[in-house]
């Protein structure tokens, strides 16, 4: 058997991140413990808190690449498909909320108050936000600020919604997808092109 390659320490915080993650996508937050990160990597306690002071330093870690990984997916750069990347985007953050429940709660219940993971997700928001802006059909540039201060809610009110979703299941996964498309358009209703309304699409 052919000796274990050693791995850099870019590669071995990667191996961690992905263990880390994989544990935190499987189990509440409270029931992972870094015994087990380090146990399944096949590394020392001592070497994982090298690399990661402790649960909550590794968690928001793991959160924060998978915030970038979701952004990066999300279909923002259609012009002229306002709904299809709407709904797009939405179903991109609904496999993940769904795949990672346990992560997505413990990052918006259980470290709700953790600086880190706020500025995490509040820089997730801001992304989208702004993206958002660049591709909806306004009817006047002078709406613009009306408009980012109604996407600032909206974003709120859909991460909630899901929240409460990936809790208790009150509806079907396209039902809540389509009502926060519908949300949005109905808030933006005033400020957007009147060629822009047309029906939600389904999948």
């Amino acid at each position: 058997m052919p000796p274990r390659r050693r791995l850099s320490p870019d590669e071995r915080r990667a191996q961690l991140l992905a263990v880390g993650a994989r544990l935190f996508a499987r189990y509440p937050y409270d029931e992972v413990l870094m015994e087990d990160v380090a146990e399944q990597a096949g590394v020392s306690r001592a070497l994982l808190y090298r690399h990661f002071a402790g649960k909550q330093e590794l968690f928001a870690a793991v959160y924060s690449q998978a915030s970038d990984r979701l952004l990066e997916q999300v279909p923002l750069d259609r012009p002229g498909d306002l709904l299809g990347q709407l709904a797009d985007g939405l179903d991109v953050h609904l496999d993940y909320f769904i795949a990672h429940r346990n992560t997505v709660l413990a990052a918006n219940r259980v470290l709700a108050g953790d600086p880190v993971v706020q500025t995490i997700i509040d820089g997730e928001l801001d992304v989208l936000r702004a993206r958002l802006l660049e591709v909806l059909p306004l009817a006047d540039e002078s709406v613009r600020a009306a408009v980012a201060a109604v996407l600032r809610s909206w974003l709120v009110f859909v991460r909630v919604l899901c929240l409460d979703w990936l809790t208790v299941e009150t509806c079907t996964r396209t039902e809540l997808r389509d009502t926060c498309v519908g949300a949005l358009l109905g808030a933006l209703r005033p400020f957007l092109r009147a060629d822009t309304t047309q029906a939600v699409p389904s999948k």
